[in-house]
C-alpha cells in the first residue's frame, strides 16, 4: 500500500472510531430481505432518492403480492422454497406492464435520470431480466456472480446504472460483506476527513483498509457494516441540519 494511501486509511479508521458507535453496530433490516426481487427494487430505486420513499416502494410490492419482506432470522438465509424467485418479478412485470407497476404497484414514477432516463420500474425489469438470464434467481445464486464482469457490463448498460453504485449495493443487500456503496453520503464523510472526495474505487479501498485496522478491536467489522454505520451517521447529521436535504442511499 502506498505511503499516502496508508496514511489516509489510518486517518479514516481513526475518524470511524471517533465518530461512530462501532461496538454495537448493526445492519438495517434492508440487508435481510426475504427474497432477491426486493434487493433489486431497493438497489434501483435508491439511486438519487430519499430512502423512506424507497422503503415505501418495497413495502408496496410486498403488500400487493402478499410477500414476506424481511427474514425471520438474520442468522440464516431462507430456503429456496421460502423465497420468491427473481423470475416471478420478471413474469409479473411482463404480464402487467412497466407503467402499471410504476403507477399501480410501486406508486412511484421516478426516472433513473432527469435527462434521457427511463422509469425506475423499467430499470427494475431490465435489471431483474439481466440477472435471471445469468441464472440468478435466489439469494443463494448471488455469491458466484459478485465478480462476474459479463453480468456487471450488462447491468451497467441499463440507463441510470452506469456508475456501478447500484450494482455494489445490490450485492451488499444480497449478502456480500466486502463491498461498499460509494454514494454521496460515503463521499461526504471521506471528504470531511481527507479534504477531497475520493473516486468510488478509492472509497472502496479506503473503507476496506479502515475496516482491516478496526477489526483488531471490533472483530465483527466488515466493509458492508462500516458503510452502513457511516451512512447512518451522515443521515443523522443531515437531519440535524435544517439546510440539508433528506438522506439518500
Amino acid at each position: 500500500m502506498p505511503a499516502d494511501l496508508k496514511a489516509q486509511t489510518a486517518r479514516i479508521a481513526a475518524a470511524c472510531e471517533q465518530e461512530l458507535a462501532l461496538h454495537d453496530a448493526r445492519l438495517g433490516d434492508e440487508y435481510f430481505y426475504q427474497s432477491l426481487p426486493l434487493c433489486v427494487i431497493d438497489a434501483v430505486y435508491s439511486i438519487r432518492a430519499k430512502y423512506p420513499a424507497v422503503q415505501n416502494v418495497v413495502k408496496r410490492y410486498c403488500d400487493h403480492f402478499g410477500l414476506q419482506e424481511f427474514r425471520n432470522s438474520r442468522d440464516q438465509v431462507p430456503s429456496l422454497n421460502d423465497q420468491e424467485p427473481l423470475s416471478a418479478l420478471v413474469e409479473r412485470m411482463s404480464t402487467l406492464g412497466i407503467r402499471q407497476f410504476a403507477t399501480g404497484i410501486f406508486k412511484n414514477r421516478q426516472p433513473t435520470s432527469s435527462r434521457n432516463g427511463i422509469l425506475k420500474s423499467e430499470a427494475v425489469f431490465r435489471y431483474a431480466t439481466a440477472l435471471t438470464d445469468e441464472g440468478v434467481n435466489f439469494l443463494q445464486d448471488v455469491p458466484p456472480k459478485v465478480s462476474d464482469s459479463n453480468l456487471e457490463a450488462k447491468l451497467r448498460r441499463i440507463p441510470g446504472q452506469a456508475s456501478g453504485i447500484s450494482i455494489s449495493y445490490f450485492f451488499m443487500l444480497a449478502g456480500t460483506e466486502d463491498l461498499i456503496k460509494p454514494d454521496r453520503m460515503i463521499g461526504r464523510f471521506l471528504k470531511r476527513h481527507l479534504g477531497y472526495e475520493p473516486s468510488p474505487s478509492e472509497a472502496q479501498s479506503l473503507i476496506s483498509g479502515a475496516c482491516e485496522i478496526l477489526r483488531t478491536k471490533y472483530s465483527h467489522s466488515t466493509p458492508r457494516l462500516l458503510d452502513y454505520v457511516i451512512w447512518s451517521r451522515e443521515r443523522a447529521r443531515e437531519k440535524n441540519n435544517p439546510l440539508a436535504a433528506c438522506a439518500v442511499k
